[in-house]
């Protein structure tokens, strides 16, 4: 099973509650899940195997509603190499500050 990476931003419409305190909800769901993951300002990166990011993505999107979104916009951006891993860290890791 090959690594992938998978950006998803959950954007909660809510008339009475905090979207950031909605989407806390969303993160607290990847953080329990055990993958790799960075949060990011506009959207949370995992790092796993498609089906199982693509499963906790479908939980993290239900636990806002759950949380008493009225509505989410969700969107997903995926990167797959026909033969090889994606890894967070290729990318970013030059640039983290100390």
């Amino acid at each position: 099973m090959k690594t992938i990476n998978l950006g998803i931003q959950i954007v909660p419409k809510s008339k009475s509650l905090s979207a950031y305190d909605l989407v806390d909800k969303a993160i607290e769901v990847i953080k329990a899940s055990g993958v790799k993951y960075e949060v990011t300002p506009f959207e949370t990166v995992m790092e796993g195997e498609e089906s199982q990011l693509m499963q906790i993505a479908k939980e993290a999107q239900e636990a806002v509603l759950a949380a008493g979104a009225d509505e989410v916009l969700v969107y997903y951006r995926m990167q797959i190499r026909k033969d090889a891993d994606v890894t967070i860290d290729e990318k970013t890791a030059k640039h983290k500050q100390a």
